[in-house]
């Protein structure tokens, strides 16, 4: 059997996609680039080259264009057809990786007023992709070499995460997170969850919620045989697992969870989309519009990415 393609989204035109792509796939054997797909804009890419001069010819590449109508966008501009574009290029994606013509899907980023813009209003790639492809929920997941973390809500008002934290939530959550910690090598994970409330709500004197709502999840999950424990106080559990105790954070939030692995792994964490029946990791970061078209845009990120996904094609979801 061959092994399945990994689709790159170019992301926004304007944006570093384009140059970061350039730069992870002129640095990788032609055997190698033949197991990747891009889906993007052909005159982008040229575009990217143009500023890089790697020498790589791009007529070699196995590229799913898509037309972006008038002239070219320019680099670093905000323009509402970049945000048709990239919509475009994640629903053929999404598409390929349906019918199992892609393994897995690796997003360049997007810009969400461009996306907007254009008529698209979703909170950012999870949510396009969980809507593409017919998922009821997802999650985001953030991998690096010291510190995973899962989120029980992302893209929402802290004071709706809050509200989001039902028992039931971070009991699926637990669940997603050691299935797929399972699927990525780990045979019995070692989970936390992290307190929503400071001190974990200190007996009641700083809210009940994680009495109410996280304990009994916890109590659930460890019935069905997971290793999980907490809530764990939110100020201490990101170092204990960053130093060994445990392989899988719980946030409860988007910041609570983002913040400590930006500081950790800014430039190496990889963004999972759990739940969903497809495999999707991205890079984590924006589209860097201040620095898009000069030829500094970094490309290691990608490059973990990349190399996430090729581990998730090499052990393809169970069927459901």
């Amino acid at each position: 059997m061959t092994t399945p393609l990994i689709g790159i989204t170019m992301g926004d035109p304007a944006g570093v996609g384009p140059e970061i792509i350039i730069k992870s796939l002129a640095a990788m054997t032609p055997a190698q680039r033949a197991g990747i797909r891009i889906y993007g804009n052909r005159d982008s890419l040229i575009a990217a080259e143009s500023v890089l001069i790697t020498g790589m010819d791009l007529s070699e590449l196995d590229i799913h264009h898509t037309d972006i109508p008038g002239p070219l966008p320019a680099f670093g501009k905000l323009d509402d057809r970049c945000g048709e574009a990239c919509f475009q290029f994640i629903k053929a994606a999404v598409a390929d990786a349906m019918t199992g013509d892609i393994g897995c899907i690796a997003t360049a980023p997007i810009n969400k007023a461009a996306l907007n813009a254009a008529g698209h209003h979703y909170d950012g790639h999870t949510g396009m992709l969980a809507h593409l492809s017919g998922s009821k929920s997802s999650w985001m997941l953030l991998a690096s070499e010291r510190l995973n973390v899962i989120h029980v809500s992302t893209h929402i008002a802290l004071r709706d995460a809050i509200g989001r934290a039902t028992t039931e939530r971070v009991l699926a959550t637990i669940r997603q997170g050691d299935a797929h910690m399972k699927r990525t090598g780990l045979s019995r994970p070692r989970i936390a969850v992290a307190g929503i409330n400071p001190h974990c709500g200190e007996g009641g004197l700083f809210g009940t919620e994680d009495d109410e709502f996280l304990a009994p999840a916890v109590a659930q999950a460890r019935a069905e045989g997971i290793d999980v424990q907490g809530p764990i106080s939110a100020d201490t559990v990101y170092h204990r697992a960053y130093n060994g105790a445990f392989d899988l954070v719980i946030a409860q939030y988007h910041d609570q969870g983002h913040i400590p692995i930006k500081l950790v792994a800014f430039d190496t964490a990889v963004n999972v989309s759990v739940g969903l029946p497809i495999d999707r990791c991205s890079v984590d970061h924006g589209t860097a519009f201040d620095i898009a078209g000069t030829g500094r845009a970094n490309n290691t990120n990608l490059n973990h990415a990349l190399a996430y996904a090729a581990k998730l094609v090499a052990n393809p979801k169970a069927k459901p």
